[in-house]
């Protein structure tokens, strides 16, 4: 088991290039994780990675171990999941990742009650609003809003989400609304938009009278986290769009009010990805059989702002 503890430290220091975040992501010290690989390199009798005061990176005798340490895990893995099939106690676990406002609204809240159900299983969430390489980052599952750009992966699709095109009233009282996709095309609004390394130009689908419009917008902020966006359109900085269940609140209260309602956003599809191999993991069905059954109750609960199940 000691050896097996030492690869898995071996894959997740050369996925993360970095000592110290793979110890954190396997939620032991700095040390530990150098004594495990050092560990391997003196059973090897060969150097898996270059060091130095600033860097680490893969020997050749590192890319070749890396290839088949894969292949051996991967098979561990599958053994075991396969043994809890049959005994029908799943246990492990499992690294799950969410954009930031579908995780803290529908993700995280649901987490303790699988938990309670399921006590042989740990769940390690990463929430963030940029593209994860559900790969390159060891995540059992990953959820997102969207199209995916990776075809080999499994899709599980959960729900079509409605959008909506909104600002605070301090906003409209200011600048007007809309009253077409070209008043935005046009830069005469100030458009929050989501930005992070490697997204693309901004363009909102809209829904209009000549067909679907995929307008490309500008304004004065861009951030990566989606709510900060949520707290500069309530301070009257801009126009956002989002889906409905991230902003309800402040559509029924009042201090987010719906713009260009006759060309709506296109519904977002919600879904998980995971690789082939995780699909036949019982801990991971049984964790989006979970998720899933929550994510559809709570959209249902706001079926009156507008959402449709997928």
């Amino acid at each position: 088991m000691a050896y097996l503890e030492n690869i898995r430290t071996f894959l997740r220091v050369y996925e993360l290039g970095n000592m110290s975040a793979a110890a954190r992501d396997l939620r032991i010290s700095s040390a530990v994780a150098s004594s495990r690989v050092s560990q391997l390199e003196d059973h090897l009798n060969v150097r898996l990675f270059q060091r130095t005061t600033r860097a680490l990176s893969p020997t050749e005798h590192g890319n070749l171990f890396y290839r088949g340490a894969t292949k051996i895990v991967e098979a561990v893995e599958e053994a075991e999941a396969e043994i809890s099939n049959v005994t029908r106690s799943p246990r492990g676990t499992l690294f799950i990742a969410a954009p930031i406002g579908m995780g803290q609204r529908l993700i995280a809240p649901s987490i303790p009650a699988f938990k309670a159900a399921n006590p042989l299983i740990d769940i390690r969430l990463r929430l963030s609003d940029r593209k994860v390489d559900l790969t390159g980052e060891g995540l059992d599952a990953a959820f997102f809003l969207g199209v995916p750009e990776d075809s080999t992966l499994k899709i599980r699709k959960i729900a079509d989400c409605a959008r909506v095109l909104c600002a605070s009233p301090d906003y409209i009282a200011r600048k007007g609304a809309p009253e077409s996709h070209e008043d935005l095309a046009s830069g005469a609004h100030d458009c929050l938009n989501m930005r992070y390394p490697g997204a693309p130009e901004f363009q909102w689908p809209l829904q209009t009278g000549g067909g679907l419009k995929k307008v490309a917008v500008r304004g004065p902020f861009e951030s990566d986290h989606g709510d900060v966006l949520t707290e500069w359109a309530l301070a009257g900085h801009g126009i956002i769009l989002k889906p409905v269940f991230e902003i309800a609140d402040h559509l029924s209260s009042g201090k987010l009010v719906p713009v260009l309602e006759t060309e709506p956003p296109l519904p977002v599809q919600m879904a998980c990805l995971f690789t082939h191999r995780k699909r036949q993991d019982p801990k991971v069905r049984l964790f989006l059989d979970f998720m899933v059954a929550r994510i559809h109750a709570a959209l249902d609960g706001k079926a009156a702002q507008g959402f449709a199940q997928g």
